[in-house]
C-alpha cells in the first residue's frame, strides 16, 4: 500500500495563506452562507502552498451549476464538468491519459499536478457511487472531494442517503403520518475506506487547520485519497445564512460530524470536543428539525442523541482495535 509522505512539508500559517491568488473567482451563484465555497477555497489554499496544480471533474450539482452558468466560469484552473453519476470515472480517464503522455514525453514530468473529483452527497453516495467504488479499487492516483450537503439541494432538497434521520425534505416530508427520513445516514467513510485505499478523511470547514492537513496528505499520497467534507446549506437545511459555521462547529462540538482519518487502514480519531455538546445544540439551528422540538416528539430527539452516541463508540472502537494491528 502507498505510504503518505508528510513529515517534513508544512502547510503555512493561515495569514501567508491568504496571500495566494484566487483559484474559485468571486461572484459565482452559490448561495450566501453556503459550505462548499468555503471547502473549495480552503483545499485551493493548501494546493498552491504546496506547488500543487489541481485538475477537477466535477459532477453536476450545486456547485458546477453556479460556477459555471455560460458564458461565465469561475475556475482558474482545469476543470471538466461531467454527468451526476460518473465524476470519478472521468478523473480516471484523465489521470491515466496524463500518465500515458508523461511516459511518451509529451507532457513534462517535473510538474506538480493532482487530479480531482468533486461530488455532492448525492453525486458521491448515490448516483456516483458505482464509478467512485471502480476508481478506488482500480488505485488512481486522485483525491475525491465530497460536499456533503445531505440532500438533492440542487435538484430541489430531495433526501438522499446522506439525509439524516427525521430531517424533513420535499421527498420524505413532515406530515400527519411522516416525521421525515426514516432511514439513518449512510456513513460514507467507513464504506469508502473498506477498499483498502491509502487516505480517507472527515473533515469540517470550521475547523480549518486539521481540514488543510488531511487534505495536505490527500495531496501527498499515492494513489485513491477520499476526503467528506461537511457542507452547511442555508436554503436545504432552512438555517441561517450568517450561522453557517456556527452550525458547522457544532456538528462537530456535538460529535454528529466527528473529524477522523483512516490513514493505510489505521483509524484517528483528529478532534475530541472537551465537553461534547447534546446534538439538540446543533439541530435547533435547522429548519428542517423544528418538528422535532414539539413536545410529543422528545422522544425522537434522545433516539437520534443516542445513534450519535453510537456512532462515536464504533469511531472509537475502529480506533483501538487498529492501534493494536
Amino acid at each position: 500500500m502507498a505510504q503518505i509522505k508528510t513529515a517534513e512539508i508544512k502547510v503555512p500559517p493561515l495569514k501567508k495563506l491568504t496571500n495566494y491568488p484566487e483559484k474559485l473567482a468571486p461572484g459565482h451563484r452559490l448561495c450566501a452562507g453556503c459550505g462548499a465555497s468555503i471547502i473549495i477555497r480552503q483545499m485551493y489554499m493548501v494546493a498552491s502552498a504546496l506547488g500543487y496544480e489541481l485538475i477537477i471533474a466535477n459532477a453536476t450539482g450545486c456547485v458546477e451549476v453556479c460556477t459555471t452558468i455560460y458564458p461565465y466560469n469561475a475556475w482558474k484552473s482545469p476543470w471538466i464538468h461531467n454527468a451526476f453519476e460518473n465524476a470519478a470515472a472521468t478523473i480516471s480517464g484523465a489521470e491515466a491519459a496524463y500518465k500515458a503522455l508523461k511516459r511518451k514525453g509529451k507532457l513534462p514530468t517535473d510538474k506538480k499536478v493532482k487530479f480531482v473529483a468533486l461530488g455532492g452527497d448525492g453525486g458521491t453516495y448515490d448516483i456516483g457511487f458505482q464509478s467512485l467504488s471502480g476508481a478506488l479499487e482500480r488505485g488512481h492516483d486522485f483525491i475525491y472531494v465530497c460536499y456533503d450537503n445531505e440532500a438533492y439541494m440542487n435538484t430541489g432538497i430531495q433526501r438522499s442517503s446522506a439525509t439524516p434521520k427525521y430531517a424533513n425534505t420535499t421527498t420524505q416530508p413532515v406530515g400527519s403520518e411522516s416525521f421525515g427520513k426514516p432511514q439513518t445516514k449512510k456513513w460514507m467513510p467507513e464504506v469508502v475506506a473498506a477498499h483498502g485505499i491509502p487516505y480517507v478523511a472527515q473533515v469540517a470547514p470550521s475547523h480549518w487547520k486539521d481540514f488543510m492537513e488531511k487534505f495536505k496528505k490527500a495531496l501527498l499520497t499515492e494513489g485513491p485519497s477520499f476526503i467528506n467534507a461537511f457542507s452547511v446549506c442555508p436554503r436545504g437545511w432552512r438555517s441561517k445564512e450568517e450561522e453557517g459555521i456556527l452550525v458547522t462547529k457544532l456538528a462537530v462540538e456535538t460529535n454528529y460530524w466527528p473529524l477522523f482519518e483512516v490513514e493505510n487502514g489505521k483509524w484517528k480519531i483528529t478532534y475530541r470536543p472537551k465537553n461534547p455538546k447534546p446534538l439538540e445544540e446543533f439541530l435547533k439551528l435547522q429548519g428542517r428539525f423544528k418538528h422535532l422540538f414539539k413536545s410529543e416528539n422528545r422522544h425522537l430527539i434522545d433516539e437520534l442523541q443516542a445513534e450519535v452516541n453510537k456512532r462515536w463508540d464504533r469511531l472509537n472502537r475502529m480506533e483501538n482495535l487498529t492501534r493494536e494491528e
